[in-house]
């Protein structure tokens, strides 16, 4: 059929929303573009979200105010909604449909991608290798980020996420010169949206990032697209450019609750939370666009940043992203109140491809078992201090004591770091070993005689 006159159909059985339903058609794809033509000729976009014998539900990208059931015609496309790429894309800010909105024309396209992007073969798929530094100690040392590595950052209300990834977006850097973030962002208010493009002017980046933005009071479609634009691009810079992309996607948890919404509108069964039951298989096609492919330079890095109602952990929303993704980095309320930045937290936040990029050549020798000291001990102050709290401090033993001035310069020294501060993973490591000097020698039973020799240096507390 295609490539011959599109069959037009006039009227509608059923609007509700920003949805409608048609019926006595051709039978038609899922995920097809639909051209809706509306009683003034004007001319809107949708996508089909169902289909059966001889029907369609259709999401209205521009919503359906001012469409008639009886005047308005309908043409199927045949093909699913695409968008054009290039290296162009870099240093433009769009919405969340691919249409720019820095003023300028739309970038020459040098290919037009499914945004639906195609499935990897997993026996094509590589192993991710080589870190990413984000320039942020509590990361880069303790929970490393690694090329093709998909690392969600789980945060709460009022946390600073937003902060942090433009930080990450600023100064992340990879042994490559070909380096280039694609940042989305999902149901975020004007004025953040303003924060993120002016941090990125600010700092000199922007030529070398690309911005989809989809504001608050954008159609719910828009939240549910727009990650899979900003991936379409990344797919293209990686895969064909060859080029390292750290996709920054923020926040989840709006996209998520986007497909709520349109769930809710389609009659659904809800499961765990009103959520859809297909949250999770959702989720795993955007988080599964990461990764690496045997024989391609280039790389896609994900860092989803989701804020959890009432910073409950176990919450759909972070409870199937933490089954899809390699590790989470978790902000705790807590440091942020006494206020430390980036929150960090030390025990809940893990990078499980840590393990096989660190160390062995790739980074100093010692950074394996200086993470794993840090964190064990960062783990006994933690132990500590509910023992203080019942017993009282001058009832602790004296290594206790030294336990707890441990923790308090990790904390203000290490997990500390400003907004514009730019640690290397050479500097982090250093100042690691600085406040693991303030313990005896004899606690550090993670690492080995060699590097105690070479960079312990005993202070006192």
């Amino acid at each position: 059929m295609k490539g011959h006159s599109l069959r037009e159909y006039v009227g509608l059985d059923e609007v509700v929303g920003p949805i409608f339903v048609i019926r006595n058609i051709h039978n038609v794809g899922y995920n097809e573009q639909v051209e809706i033509v509306d009683a003034d000729g004007k001319s809107r976009l949708g996508i089909t979200l169902e289909v059966g014998r001889g029907m369609a539900v259709v999401q209205v990208l521009g919503g359906t105010s001012g469409l008639s059931l009886n005047n308005s015609r309908v043409r199927f496309r045949e093909e699913p909604l695409k968008i054009g790429v290039s290296e162009e894309v870099l240093g433009r800010v769009f919405d969340g449909l691919g249409n720019p909105l820095d003023g300028m024309p739309k970038p020459l396209n040098e290919h037009v991608l499914d945004v639906n992007g195609l499935a990897i073969n997993p026996t094509a798929r590589d192993y991710p290798r080589n870190i990413i530094e984000t320039g942020i100690s509590s990361i880069d040392v303790m929970n490393t980020l690694v090329r093709g590595q998909k690392l969600p950052i789980f945060s709460g209300s009022g946390l600073p996420h937003d902060m942090i990834a433009t930080q990450i977006a600023r100064q992340a850097r990879v042994k490559s010169e070909d380096f280039c973030v694609v940042f989305a962002a999902m149901g975020v208010k004007y004025d953040t949206a303003r924060f993120f493009i002016k941090s990125f002017e600010e700092s000199g980046v922007l030529d070398r990032v690309a911005i989809f933005l989809s504001l608050a009071d954008s159609p719910s479609i828009a939240r549910i697209l727009t990650p899979r634009f900003a991936l379409t691009c990344a797919e293209y810079l990686a895969f064909q450019k060859n080029m390292h992309v750290l996709v920054i996607m923020t926040d989840m948890s709006n996209y998520c609750e986007a497909l709520r919404e349109l769930s809710t509108i389609r009659g659904e069964i809800p499961a765990r939370k009103g959520y859809p039951g297909y949250l999770y298989s959702d989720l795993a096609s955007l988080y599964e666009r990461a990764g690496m492919i045997k024989g391609v330079n280039g790389s896609i890095t994900q860092l989803p940043i989701l804020t959890m109602p009432n910073d409950d952990i176990t919450h759909p929303i972070p409870d199937l992203t933490g089954y899809i993704t390699e590790g989470q980095i978790v902000l705790e309320r807590e440091l942020h109140s006494r206020g430390i930045y980036p929150p960090v937290a030390g025990l809940p936040s893990l990078s499980r491809l840590m393990k096989d990029n660190i160390g062995k050549g790739l980074t100093r020798d010692d950074h394996p078992s200086l993470s794993s000291q840090l964190f064990s001990f960062y783990a006994h102050v933690k132990d500590i201090r509910a023992l203080a709290s019942i017993i009282g401090e001058e009832e602790l033993a004296p290594l206790d004591h030294q336990y707890l001035k441990f923790g308090d310069e990790f904390e203000k020294r290490f997990l500390t770091q400003g907004y514009f501060e730019r640690r290397t993973l050479e500097e982090g490591l250093d100042l690691g070993w600085d406040v693991l000097s303030l313990l005896p020698r004899d606690e550090l039973v993670r690492i080995r005689k060699e590097d105690i020799d070479n960079h312990y240096k005993a202070r006192t507390p």
